[in-house]
């Protein structure tokens, strides 16, 4: 079995657009044409059996739709293998309200991107927002590091994931693209006892995360800690199947990363 833990997917009417406004800005080319179906097209390729969807609410006005799109998706699990987390703006004043929906829709997690959504993450309303979540048992997914498709300031540094720890102590906390894209150095150094899950995405590229640091951090943080994943579609699924495996050559390491991690934290 093999679970990808973090994708991207647009409504099928915005699809096309999303695509390219992303593609022209990270001048990136995408690897589907972003829809559900595309996902699971993909899926079908490249032998991934469940992927994990990660919205980004950009806007707090679009949160009501965004997590009964999620709502939507869940409910044809069976037959697409695909499960969508819920989202959340830290704008949201009822964010209490808005997380409590997410647990009751049974949503299971939810995406924050502090680039995306213009906050730093050691800000006062993304503590408020990870505690709340860690109360209700939901799992919290960050953009961390760089994104290439936008400007400094990075809003998730290793700096400001130690202040959210220090003060918030979350239980399930995911940094994506290993704990920071383009910062690996970084978060070798600092967050390797703080207890974070650190998922593949967009990772694994040539030129990229070397093979010898991937293989310190995972030993470092543990690959209890470490979750397949390919941001797809801005990395494909076929090309990161064959990169884990040239990545990870034990066999329980590689159960782990692949599927075992991601069935404990989604209780499959």
């Amino acid at each position: 079995m093999i679970i990808d833990f973090h994708t991207h997917t647009f409504p099928d009417k915005i699809a096309a657009r999303s695509i390219e406004k992303l593609e022209n800005v990270g001048n990136i080319k995408a690897h589907t044409n972003g829809t559900l179906s595309g996902l699971k097209d993909s899926m079908d390729k490249s032998g991934v059996d469940i992927s994990v969807v990660l919205p980004v609410v950009t806007n707090p006005a679009h949160i009501t739709t965004v997590n009964r799109v999620a709502y939507e998706t869940n409910e044809k699990f069976d037959e697409t293998g695909i499960w969508s987390f819920g989202g959340i703006h830290p704008d949201n004043e009822n964010y209490e309200d808005e997380l409590k929906a997410i647990a009751d829709y049974g949503l299971k997690g939810v995406k924050l991107h502090p680039d995306y959504q213009k906050t730093f993450f050691d800000d006062i309303r993304y503590k408020r927002i990870v505690y709340k979540a860690m109360e209700l048992g939901l799992i919290v997914s960050v953009h961390a590091g760089l994104d290439i498709g936008l400007p400094d300031p990075i809003h998730c540094r290793p700096e400001h994931v130690i202040s959210l720890m220090d003060e918030v102590k979350p239980d399930k906390l995911i940094l994506a693209h290993m704990g920071g894209y383009a910062l690996w150095d970084e978060v070798e150094d600092k967050l390797m006892d703080k207890g974070l899950y650190f998922d593949t995405a967009y990772c694994l590229e040539e030129g990229k995360l070397s093979v010898e640091q991937f293989n310190r951090i995972v030993e470092k943080a543990g690959a209890d800690k470490v979750l397949f994943a390919t941001d797809i579609p801005w990395s494909a699924q076929t090309e990161y199947v064959e990169q884990i495996k040239k990545f990870v050559k034990d066999e329980d390491t590689f159960n782990s990363i692949t599927y075992e991690n991601a069935k404990k934290l989604l209780k499959l």
